[in-house]
């Protein structure tokens, strides 16, 4: 059996893998077709114009479903290792889940309202998922802390905590970047000027934040990368149970049955 097919590693797996291909497929073809410049463009130009545009937002979508599904199996499997413990642990495994939940509405959000379309509604949603990214990331390393050494080794502890800093670095360095930009450029509209030239006056605070943001992104991207092994020790079970007892009468084309209500159906059922 291959690493990918143990356990149910294959989520944060394909997670990683669709979302660096959303991100750099959608870049190239946007290049090559001239609607951004090369140099570090913002990951929203990159969306800003057809077909780029309907590609990102497919393939953002699915990878907003794929960190739904990653985030509430990473919150069962907490939950389980935890019961008992101590209560630190369930509320900020509660409080993660949470804010994977708002990461992943805020990356559907920016799929389908693109910066060419609303510009708001998108900023909310790169908000949510900036935002509230960061805070998963950190609270996940957390609990990480008092995970270890029982429930995992120390050195998931320690890649988990140097993703987290990367993250730390990326957002504060965009802010900074970003808010210099608006200084320098008053009455610029900076979120709609795709093209920059070098020497132009903004043009070093622009790289720094696209950078920034980019390196963002691939922070949280990587970060999930820290669950295979986790993942890995996780079985999916499909069970589908309904209660209920039927008597067909074909030949004379009468049906008889008694079902009983309260229908059980557990899709999901994970085991450690």
């Amino acid at each position: 059996m291959w690493w990918f097919q143990r356990g149910v590693c294959f989520l944060p797996v394909t997670l990683v893998v669709w979302s660096l291909a959303a991100f750099i497929l959608n870049y190239v073809i946007a290049v090559l077709l001239g609607h951004i410049d090369p140099v570090i463009p913002y990951i929203s130009d990159t969306s800003s114009e057809i077909p780029e545009s309907c590609l990102f937002g497919f393939m953002l979508s699915i990878s907003s479903f794929f960190g739904l599904s990653t985030v509430y199996v990473r919150y069962k499997q907490v939950e389980a290792l935890a019961i008992g413990g101590e209560p630190r642990l369930h509320r900020l495994n509660s409080a993660a889940l949470v804010l994977g939940f708002l990461t992943s509405l805020g990356m559907c959000i920016v799929a389908n309202f693109q910066r060419s379309a609303i510009i708001s509604v998108h900023l909310l949603g790169a908000t949510l998922t900036f935002g509230s990214g960061v805070l998963y990331i950190l609270v996940q390393t957390a609990m990480s802390y008092y995970m270890q050494p029982r429930f995992h080794r120390k050195d998931i502890l320690w890649a988990r905590t140097a993703v987290g800093l990367w993250t730390l670095a990326s957002v504060i360095t965009m802010f900074v970047s970003s808010v210099i930009l608006y200084d320098v450029l008053p009455g610029v509209d900076v979120t709609s000027k795709l093209h920059w030239r070098p020497g132009e006056k903004g043009y070093t605070a622009h790289l720094v934040s696209t950078a920034s943001e980019w390196s963002l992104a691939f922070s949280f991207i990587m970060y999930f990368l820290t669950y295979i092994r986790d993942f890995q020790k996780l079985r999916l079970r499909v069970q589908a149970v309904l209660q209920s007892n039927h008597l067909y009468d074909y030949g004379h084309y009468n049906v008889r049955g008694h079902v009983h209500h309260g229908e059980h159906s557990p899709l999901l059922a994970g085991s450690i």
